[in-house]
């Protein structure tokens, strides 16, 4: 059955008061989730084009799925990642190969699906994923599986939902749950007066922690970041609104009259049509005329000059970009810009907002779908950031940092190997540990120390 075959008629938000006394309850969510999309990414150029930069970085990271060999180093493994949005340090990248070798088998796995469903791709589910929950704080993504036959319970697709329209609906007197109960009895999809119901088991809903607490459930919603900032993508719009009707203008616009008389109205409807017909004619030159008395122009605004109306975009534009975990160092409009800096706050956004996000994806979504599948019960996926172009300086630093570990017999070659990426060579000699640039294996080169001391 088509996913969006399933919309029935009948109740509406109006009357859903008096039907939640006989069973499920909506909860409170945002009532401006729409006006973040719609005012804000779908109008406003500079917040789309910061959710769409981090987006399309977010799709474009290399991702593996890989077999679970070691339960407790996998746990130390994500320890090291969880414990900090930072950069790992050189010693905490070693620490993290040591575990993946330990933690993972060295083969990769395909993805069960190839695709998540008929029209999109998993570049493009990434793509969404981030854009929905840089919007909204959530993102809720369902899954079409059969529940009955040979197949049940295995997925057949993943569709992400438009999470504006989305609306939790709790189960019926909550305070009668346990503790560890689920108090979420589905979803609904809410479009107008129609609506369709997604059972519980089969959303994924990953969001932003939410400060906000009351009795409807408000706090079962994620928190946007676009809503500590919606008075300043108000303030933008009506900014750039303002600016368009003053370059209509042309700048000022004000009152002709007459400094000696007064004009009749046949005059100043004469005058009006002839300045009409200069402003459309090329041959302005042309419509020059004489007037028998003298004329006064009072202008009652400002100029475009005087209004300079994209300074004052500046203050609303870095509240929001801050509000979107993005630096203003790489607004366009940013002075204190510079090549060193900008490199750095470029990685700043993958250490900071885009590696913390798809670990969102990690824990909320693929720990559990994964499992769904026959042979992937005992699989993860890892995100692999450091082949990004932003983290290339970072990968340089650790192969001279790697070499002066080998040179003193802390890592083997086959461990520097591991550490650039490079296959494990099946050879004893890289397996060994050699100080120096002698070659020496560290036993001989104790040996070595002790003879020469005659020890």
């Amino acid at each position: 059955m088509n996913l969006f075959s399933r919309f029935f008629k009948g109740q509406n938000k109006f009357n859903r008061a008096f039907l939640s006394r006989f069973g499920a309850e909506a909860s409170n969510y945002d009532q401006n989730n729409i006006n973040y999309l719609e005012k804000g990414y779908n109008i406003n150029s500079f917040i789309y084009s910061i959710i769409s930069k981090q987006s399309t970085k977010t799709s474009s990271i290399p991702y593996y799925v890989k077999s679970i060999i070691d339960d407790n180093n996998k746990k130390k493994l994500d320890n090291i990642f969880y414990s900090t949005k930072q950069d790992l340090t050189p010693l905490q990248r070693l620490q993290c190969k040591k575990l993946e070798s330990k933690a993972y088998s060295e083969d990769y796995m395909n993805l069960p699906l190839e695709r998540p469903n008929a029209t999109q791709t998993w570049r493009e589910f990434h793509y969404l994923y981030k854009t929905f929950l840089k919007i909204t704080g959530n993102v809720f993504i369902y899954e079409v599986s059969p529940d009955e036959g040979l197949n049940a319970k295995v997925p057949k697709g993943v569709y992400i939902l438009p999470s504006q329209y989305i609306e939790i609906i709790t189960k019926k007197n909550p305070e009668k749950l346990m503790p560890y109960e689920n108090p979420i009895d589905h979803y609904e999809l809410w479009y107008g007066s129609e609506n369709i119901k997604f059972s519980a088991e089969k959303v994924y809903h990953i969001k932003y922690s939410n400060p906000n607490f009351d009795e409807q459930g408000k706090s079962l919603y994620g928190f946007s970041p676009l809503r500590a900032c919606l008075r300043n993508i108000y303030s933008s719009n009506s900014a750039i609104d303002s600016n368009i009707k003053t370059l209509l203008n042309n700048g000022a616009f004000g009152f002709i009259f007459g400094k000696n008389a007064d004009f009749k109205e046949n005059q100043a409807k004469e005058l009006r049509e002839r300045l009409i017909e200069m402003d459309d004619s090329p041959e302005r030159l042309a419509k020059i005329t004489t007037l028998s008395s003298e004329i006064g122009f009072q202008r009652i605004n400002l100029t475009t000059d005087e209004l300079k109306p994209f300074e004052y975009l500046d203050f609303d534009q870095k509240q929001i970009a801050s509000c979107l975990n993005y630096p203003n160092v790489l607004l366009n409009n940013d002075k204190g810009a510079k090549y060193d800096n900008v490199k750095q706050f470029r990685k700043q956004v993958i250490t900071d907002d885009i590696k913390p996000d798809l670990m969102l994806l990690e824990e909320g979504f693929w720990g559990m779908f994964l499992k769904k599948f026959k042979g992937y019960d005992k699989t993860c996926i890892v995100y692999d950031v450091s082949e990004l172009p932003e983290m290339q300086e970072d990968t340089e630093k650790l192969v001279e940092w790697s070499a002066k570990l080998l040179d003193r017999g802390v890592i083997n070659r086959n461990d520097l190997r591991e550490l650039v990426h490079f296959e494990k060579l099946d050879d004893d000699s890289m397996n060994e540990y050699t100080v120096n640039n002698d070659l020496l294996t560290l036993e001989e080169s104790v040996e070595s120390t002790f003879s020469v001391n005659g020890e």
